[in-house]
């Protein structure tokens, strides 16, 4: 009788042994599963944080990419008739550069840089450094999702870019933009799959310690959501499963999302759908970045009430509805030679740097945490923040917008105090500071 109390003993330990086993090996897996992304992040949040949006979409003649010339010009050309830039970059301190068909008024070739080059994205974030600019969104547009190549353009920048990085010690995280999203037979199932790759191959999260991480997790953006002048519904394109990935997935997921979405999304009107659905999304972020570009004008009489009375009613509503807030700022617009005769040279004028400054000052008054600046490195729609030239190569007819008698530098210099305003290592001084 013993023995078989004994036997059936040992049996129930087996057992409980086994299910132990069974539990750890669970968890290991479970572990295993989890460890596709750096567990920590020198940058833990965004709050606190004056980040920019990168294109880093410059192509030149001759750079390696075989694309010509893209972004400065139309159909591969680059010359007074395929012009589509408003403002010329200081390129005086960049390794390489490309010779294009303008002239300066003393009879030099003018030259341009490539974002191809990791000279370029080093020297861009060697300036982030310099001056104090947390750090950048890549942009990475729908149509890149379609296909993982690692020698693809776009995929050799962002590699670039993350290990320009880790040396500058920069923040640094993923935006996709959702513009190129075909509105028949596509949905966002190829990011799902673009995100994978970059998690998996280019190891973004995990590569080195930079990754912009938020609540404590690696940080991810989707924009393009709830404008109406786009082809597809955003009620059809899987966005909610796309965002219960990010969040979710025991792999790639166990992250938190930004959604980019128009100025008037809170009220559902002017430059937004009136869909309701468009919250509802809203409600599973982490963070909402309202697109503001062009909606503010230094031409517009009261424009910073309104920019202050917006602000400070969404910061609320977000408070309400537990999502974080981040508004954008520009120094300001101009895109003449993109839309040729449509529209006027400095549409919105910088006043030397007078409106950056008061929409930046203006979004931490309100009660900003962080900011995202549109955007480092956007000369053909004049909100670029990086070197510029005052004197542009304006001859044989060519037209490009100065930078009202500012050094290059001038729009950095601003982002660094702005940030150490943010910070709360200086106060706020509504009255622009000059060097």
């Amino acid at each position: 009788m013993m023995l078989q109390k004994n036997k059936i003993k040992e049996r129930n330990m087996n057992k409980v042994k086994l299910i132990i086993s069974l539990v750890l090996l669970c968890s290991v897996v479970t572990l295993s599963a989890q460890i596709k992304h750096n567990t920590t992040s020198l940058y833990p949040t965004y709050k606190g944080l004056v980040m920019c949006g990168y294109q880093g979409w410059f192509r030149a003649q001759g750079d390696g990419a075989n694309e010509s010339w893209v972004h400065f010009g139309r159909g591969g050309n680059f010359d007074l008739e395929h012009n589509t830039i408003d403002f010329w970059p200081d390129v005086s301190e960049y390794e390489k550069t490309y010779k294009t068909s303008f002239k300066h008024k003393d009879g030099t070739t003018a030259s341009v840089f490539s974002s191809l080059d990791k000279s370029t994205t080093n020297l861009h974030f060697k300036w982030m450094k310099e001056y104090g600019i947390d750090g950048v969104f890549m942009q990475r547009f729908f149509r890149v999702t379609r296909e993982y190549d690692k020698d693809k353009s776009q995929n050799i920048i962002l590699s670039n870019a993350l290990d320009a990085a880790e040396k500058h010690g920069r923040a640094i995280a993923v935006m996709y933009d959702l513009s190129g999203l075909r509105p028949e037979g596509e949905d966002c199932s190829a990011i799902i799959e673009d995100w994978k790759n970059l998690v998996e191959k280019m190891k973004v999260t995990s590569r080195n310690n930079n990754y912009l991480f938020h609540n404590g997790k690696p940080l991810v953006t989707i924009w393009g959501l709830g404008f109406p002048d786009r082809p597809y519904n955003i009620r059809n394109i899987k966005l909610e499963e796309l965002i219960d990935f990010l969040k979710n997935d025991p792999e790639y997921g166990g992250c938190s999302v930004m959604l980019g979405v128009p100025t008037y999304f809170r009220t559902l009107t002017k430059d937004c759908i009136t869909d309701p659905y468009l919250h509802d999304l809203i409600r599973k972020a982490d963070i909402v970045l309202p697109w503001m570009v062009g909606r503010y004008s230094s031409k517009t009489e009261g424009y910073l009430k309104l920019y202050k009375e917006n602000l400070t009613n969404d910061i609320q509503w977000c408070k309400n509805n537990e999502v974080d807030y981040t508004p954008i700022i520009y120094p300001g617009f101009s895109w003449a030679n993109l839309k040729k005769g449509e529209t006027e040279y400095g549409a919105i004028p910088r006043l030397g740097g007078k409106f950056y400054w008061e929409l930046g000052t203006t979004a931490i008054l309100s009660g900003a945490e962080m900011i995202y600046v549109a955007m480092f490195d956007e000369i053909d729609e004049g909100t670029a923040i990086m070197k510029v030239s005052d004197n542009p190569p304006n001859t044989n007819g060519a037209h490009f917008v100065d930078n009202d008698g500012m050094p290059s530098d001038h729009y950095l210099f601003l982002t660094g105090e702005l940030a150490k305003i943010l910070r709360s290592e200086k106060p706020v001084n509504l009255k622009m500071p000059i060097r």
